[in-house]
């Protein structure tokens, strides 16, 4: 048996600190004293949302699947109305909508009318957040024994089936384009990417460079708001082949014909080459460390001198928006089955072993939704 190491001042100090903390004496008191009142009830506060943060979350999901939001986007309605679109029967709805309330997803007006809160209106026209809503039905079903989740092993529940389409592109298999797990994650995708790249176009200058391939591009959201904002820019993507059929159809369609689309994977297949930018929007996180660093140290290799890589993601470490890195990000990948969370600062390291000499990071508005790294070749 080894024997314990010899307790640090830090260590002696938590210990202390936490058997203090849970001593109800300790607890009762502070509440009496003026100084510590708004301290215990903050901490207070903080855990009891904790505590019921998934009924929040599932009065979230019922109002947008009844077609409340939807609804009240629109005009006003009674309760009586929109009970009757969901198909509940009075006192459901009632329960409800008092539940969406508390949490300014609705709001109550005179005569028994409703119209949405600031929470629901912000949420009513943000496409990425509403695609989420439904998609992490599939999270938070594998969540229902979260220590069986963990038990099993990585990627043994709902989401990894619905990722396996990528699973099965990292062992050389094709999938078909009317796969519906293709189909279904590019649509994510391409819902939930505006968010992003909106806080990328804002932080970064895409105007220096000449032509731009983006890896992962999936139907090709990204390079569209891209277009937009930079019409002289040549455009490309990268994806595994059947999302590229699909990606040349929906670029078509939008007048985009011309940017260029490679089917592959990046795990098996070069990289194309002609790019002096390379972007990686929310794709390193979704994978193993050997994965990555396999991808950083290609894209080395294809970048041409002074060329730059671009990487936008959500990363742990992020201030104000720690648990969003570890408790969510963490638990969410060990379910998909690959990947992990990472800091700023692991992701600085792998770079500079992938070769690139200088790193630095690019201030986002939004970092909780995607924090900003460019590295030179």
């Amino acid at each position: 048996m080894t024997p314990a190491q010899p307790a640090t001042l830090r260590e002696r100090w938590l210990l202390r600190r936490n058997a203090i903390l849970a001593d109800p004496r300790f607890q009762r008191w502070s509440m009496r004293l003026p100084l510590l009142r708004g301290t215990a009830q903050h901490h207070a506060n903080e855990m009891f949302r904790v505590i019921t943060g998934f009924v929040y979350t599932k009065t979230l999901t019922a109002v947008v699947d009844a077609g409340v939001v939807a609804r009240l986007a629109a005009a006003p309605a009674s309760t009586a109305a929109l009970a009757a679109g969901a198909g509940l029967e009075l006192p459901a709805m009632q329960r409800l909508l008092s539940a969406a309330a508390s949490i300014d997803l609705v709001e109550a007006l005179p005569g028994d009318r409703w119209t949405l809160g600031q929470r629901g209106a912000a949420l009513s026209s943000n496409v990425g957040a509403l695609a989420m809503i439904e998609h992490h039905k599939l999270f938070y079903a594998d969540l229902a024994d979260p220590l069986a989740m963990l038990r099993t092993g990585r990627g043994g529940g709902a989401l990894a089936q619905f990722w396996s389409y990528a699973e099965a592109a990292g062992r050389g298999e094709r999938a078909s384009a009317a796969d519906p797990g293709t189909e279904a994650y590019s649509t994510l995708m391409a819902a939930s990417q505006p968010m992003v790249a909106e806080q990328v176009l804002d932080a970064y200058d895409f105007g220096r460079h000449r032509r731009l391939l983006d890896i992962g591009g999936g139907h090709g959201a990204f390079v569209a708001q891209v277009a937009a904002r930079h019409p002289g820019l040549a455009l490309s993507l990268f994806d595994l082949p059947p999302v590229a059929d699909m990606a040349r159809q929906v670029l078509a369609g939008r007048g985009l014909g011309h940017v260029g689309v490679h089917g592959g994977s990046f795990r098996d297949d070069p990289i194309p080459p002609g790019a002096d930018l390379v972007s990686l929007v929310r794709i390193l996180h979704d994978h193993d460390d050997a994965v990555v660093a396999a991808l950083l140290a290609a894209v080395h290799a294809v970048l041409p001198a002074g060329g730059a890589l671009l990487i936008a993601e959500p990363m742990a470490g992020t201030p104000g928006a720690q648990a969003m890195g570890d408790a969510y990000f963490g638990l969410y990948l060990w379910a998909m089955g690959s990947g992990r969370p990472r800091t700023a600062e692991t992701y600085q390291a792998m770079l500079r072993t992938a070769g690139f000499g200088r790193v630095r990071e690019v201030r986002v508005g939004l970092p909780m939704v995607t924090r900003l790294l460019v590295a030179t070749r």
